[in-house]
């Protein structure tokens, strides 16, 4: 099996968001999602099968800070319905539910 990257995105969001998270595929059983609405706002979902648990992470809410992600909606963090829609679909491949 080849370990050449097949995705790579940059962060675009500025340095008073943070430090962007760095993700690979290395750990089993996740699900990774990455969204960039028309404003170049970036967005990462991670869903860990065997813990049974997502997060997402938005560069306009800070990098630093990851939110729960709980039967495919999120709390606290105001999305619009574009996000909400790629959230949806986000949580329906990672768990089939």
């Amino acid at each position: 099996m080849s370990e050449q990257a097949i995705f790579r995105v940059t962060n675009h969001h500025s340095d008073a968001c943070g430090t962007p998270p760095a993700i690979d595929d290395s750990v089993p059983d996740r699900y990774l999602g990455y969204f960039e609405n028309e404003h170049g706002e970036q967005a990462i979902f991670v869903y860990d099968r065997a813990r049974r648990f997502g997060t997402l992470s938005l560069g306009d809410a800070g990098w630093e800070h990851s939110h729960a992600v709980v039967e495919g909606t999120v709390a606290g963090v105001a999305l619009g319905a574009v996000e909400q829609a790629w959230l949806a679909a986000c949580w329906k491949a990672a768990t089939g539910a």
